[in-house]
């Protein structure tokens, strides 16, 4: 059984160390939690993430809730929310403080600027380290969706709302198969 510190530290660094959203943070939570904790598989993390994106909420909030759940249950779930949340928080607060005064100044303006193609690469970064593995119909289905997004202009709830509805009828179909041989 985990340290309930360990789970909030471990989150801590995940929250105080990345910038640019939960996306951004997945390379980090997935090298912490799969690579050095070995907390969860690399497969379940991709189901974590599925879920993840499926409830309201922040990508890396929830993430990391169902991760200190699995670890440690409900304490661990909230020494590993508390980790994740408390550096925004806190960085947040202090900008919030100062920030009418600083917003004008060009070097901070500059800082903003500089900061946003990096924030790309992030996201980028575990869009590709997440596809690894998939088979080329999945892949097919996320440019076709992708696409469907943003050049039809679909609403991505419709669009997750028809995936879900799709998954849950195959997973149904097939268990019904399995249960007739």
């Amino acid at each position: 059984m985990q340290p309930l510190r360990t789970i909030f530290f471990s989150f801590l660094k995940i929250g105080l160390f990345t910038f640019g959203g939960g996306y951004a943070m997945l390379p980090l939570i997935e090298r912490e939690l799969i690579v050095k904790r070995k907390w969860i598989e690399q497969a379940e993390f991709l189901n974590l993430l599925t879920l993840a994106q499926s409830v309201p909420g922040p990508i890396a909030v929830n993430t990391s809730v169902f991760v200190g759940y699995k670890v440690r249950g409900l304490r661990g779930a909230a020494a590993a929310l508390l980790g994740t949340v408390l550096p925004s928080f806190v960085i947040i607060l202090v900008i919030a403080l100062f920030f009418a005064d600083i917003r004008q100044n060009p070097v901070v303006d500059a800082a903003f600027k500089g900061m946003r193609p990096a924030v790309v690469a992030l996201i980028i970064g575990p869009v590709i380290s997440l596809a690894r593995g998939l088979h080329w119909t999945m892949l097919a289905v996320i440019a076709a969706t992708a696409l469907a997004v943003w050049w039809l202009g679909w609403s991505p709830v419709y669009v997750l709302a028809g995936a879900a509805a799709a998954g849950i009828a195959w997973e149904l179909c097939i268990s019904k198969l399995k249960m007739k041989n």
